[in-house]
């Protein structure tokens, strides 16, 4: 069944429940970024694929909203089809269209089980002078999406102590320690990622990111894990029955929240707490908002984890060096294309030592497909790497001993003037903000212009964040923290020692190319002065910079040599693990400027 189709069949249970509007969000139960193929309604519906965006319908107008990521993307793969990729930028967000389009009184209705309490609340508020009535718990897909994917399955394993450095014990009583002094008797935790750091488990749910998809409900006694209890190995569940860990199953969530006392409290994260679960809390129990505590906790690495971080770096980069090696090798030789190069960089992961998979999927760009930031390569778009032009490739892998995401931008032939001005002007950002200090208590949108300036005194800018969050043997994106504008909450989050955040500001030229240079850094400590602890940054990936991009004329001199520095890093950490030829290439790549 086309879209078309599909859409038509919507349109009759829309008009047969009386619904005037429905919406429909790109999330799974558990509001998090990557879903399974189950809740890829969006895509099932539309044919978009990209993993942000909110769809409208009424019965004349079928909208896709979605961010500055993913609007090149929607406009192509919606082209032709009854759906319309709205920009953001150029129009009203969902909301405001609805309170602009649809009459009062009438019905608006989604899907509470992927909706967060938040959101809900935002469409009250914002559109309670319409008068419209609301229906949060309308699934319609599920009659029409005949042969839909069942959830996934997969079995959980043990995240060995050597790794992350924590027995699960201990981190249980921390988050105990924690409620009682928010004086909360329960906390719900609907992220799996925020699960599978409490119990020390990883799983294979999720595509790229080693999770169990499940809820949990910690109390004073015991851990109520929601989950499918075949998923979990009979030594395991045994190991958490020594730990008062229940396993129930994962669709009895809301029954068993509805059952507690109404005496009690509970803490939750409205952002990632469905309307559905959101509902299912007793009226009159005592509701405490707030990000998750495991979510803070899990933010600063240990010691443990930044040592094994720094092994996968190593790994992840010897990878990369051997991929760039063999690109720059094999390009006059046969005719390369992006799907080729994303499954050869693949291959040269998987031979890693405790390599899990990619940690998302791998974005090879080659010219005017760099300019999407979040391109993926299909059958129809595959490009050959032919003649001179730039090369973005952005990836990453899942370790036990870490998660690596990282991008880097080549010339392949004889770069422009324009090409390497760009460039030099985004490596400028990149490192402008991986030498920044600055004081305890910073927040990420106070650092966030150091990335832009340069690109800003030149007329230039990128719609995307500057930064993210990224876990340990977990999901690649991974709050609280996040470095940006300003206009969401991670930018508000102050920056602690032990964070591990993204570097990677961009110049995207629709149509031409596009220029990322991504690493990780790491906050650390830096020195204590009359005003206070000063924190700064460690760059923890490693791979060469290409300095054919380089006009050498827009760098200071602190910023070559930073550079010269960065070089000699990885020059020295990753040539033990390389050939001799392949150490004399990047001794090349590396030597000062």
């Amino acid at each position: 069944m086309g879209s078309e189709a599909k859409l038509v069949e919507l349109r009759k249970l829309m008009k047969n429940s009386g619904i005037a509007i429905y919406i429909i969000p790109s999330t799974d139960p558990h509001l998090g970024e990557n879903v399974p193929d189950h809740w890829r309604i969006i895509e099932w519906l539309t044919g978009f694929s990209g993993s942000a965006g909110t769809v409208i319908i009424t019965d004349t107008f079928a909208g896709v909203w979605t961010d500055s990521r993913y609007i090149i993307q929607a406009s192509n793969q919606l082209k032709g089809s009854e759906f319309t990729a709205i920009n953001p930028l150029e129009k009203k967000d969902y909301i405001s269209w609805i309170s602009a389009n649809v009459h009062a009184n009438e019905k608006i209705a989604l899907d509470g089980r992927i909706f967060s309490i938040e959101q809900t609340r935002k469409l009250e508020k914002l559109l309670d002078n319409k008068h419209f009535s609301f229906d949060f718990n309308c699934d319609l897909i599920s009659d029409i999406w005949t042969e839909r994917p069942d959830l996934p399955h997969s079995l959980a394993f043990n995240h060995e102590i050597l790794y992350c450095g924590r027995d699960r014990s201990e981190k249980i009583s921390e988050v105990r320690k924690i409620m009682k002094d928010r004086r909360a008797d329960y906390q719900l935790i609907t992220s799996p990622d925020d699960i599978m750091w409490l119990l020390n488990i990883r799983g294979g749910d999720i595509r790229y990111s080693p999770l169990v998809l499940s809820f949990a409900l910690i109390g004073v006694e015991q851990i109520l894990l929601f989950a499918d209890e075949s998923k979990f190995p009979l030594r395991m569940a045994a190991e958490f029955d020594r730990l008062a860990i229940v396993i129930l199953p994962y669709e009895e969530t809301a029954g068993i929240i509805s059952s507690l006392s109404a005496a009690s409290s509970i803490l939750f994260n409205p952002v990632i707490t469905s309307s559905n679960l959101y509902q299912a809390i007793p009226s009159g129990m005592n509701r405490v908002e707030d990000i998750n505590t495991t979510t803070r906790l899990k933010a600063i690495k240990n010691e443990a984890e930044i040592a094994n971080i720094r092994k996968a770096m190593i790994k992840d980069g010897v990878a990369l060096t051997r991929f760039f090696f063999w690109v720059e090798q094999n390009i006059d030789k046969e005719i390369l294309t992006e799907f080729f190069l994303c499954e050869k960089l693949n291959t040269l992961r998987s031979l890693n030592e405790n390599f899990l998979g990619p940690s998302f999927e791998s974005i090879v760009g080659f010219n005017e497909h760099g300019a999407l930031p979040h391109y993926t390569v299909t059958s129809e778009t595959n490009s050959a790497i032919l003649g001179n032009g730039i090369l973005l490739v952005d990836s990453g892998g899942q370790y036990l001993d870490g998660t690596t995401d990282i991008t880097r931008t080549i010339a392949i032939g004889t770069p422009t003037e324009k090409q390497r001005r760009d460039y030099t002007l985004v490596l400028k950002g990149t490192i402008d903000l991986a030498m920044a200090g600055f004081p305890s208590g910073t927040k990420g949108f106070q650092l966030d212009m150091l990335a832009r300036r340069s690109l800003w005194e030149n007329g230039l800018n990128y719609g995307h964040g500057t930064g993210h969050g990224v876990g340990f043997c977990l999901n690649v994106h991974e709050g609280p923290q996040s470095i940006g504008p300003g206009f969401g909450q991670g930018t508000k989050t102050i920056l602690e020692a032990g964070m591990l955040t993204s570097d990677e500001p961009a110049v995207y030229r629709e149509g031409e190319y596009g220029i990322r240079i991504e690493n990780l850094i790491l906050c650390c400590l830096d020195n204590e002065t009359q005003y206070g602890q000063f924190l700064k940054f460690e760059t923890m990936s490693l791979c060469y910079i290409d300095k054919t991009l380089i006009d050498i004329s827009l760098l200071d001199r602190k910023e070559i040599d930073w550079l010269n520095s960065y070089h000699v890093d990885v020059y020295e950490k990753l040539s033990p693990f390389l050939t001799s030829e392949e150490n004399e290439w990047l001794k090349h790549k590396t030597s000062a400027l």
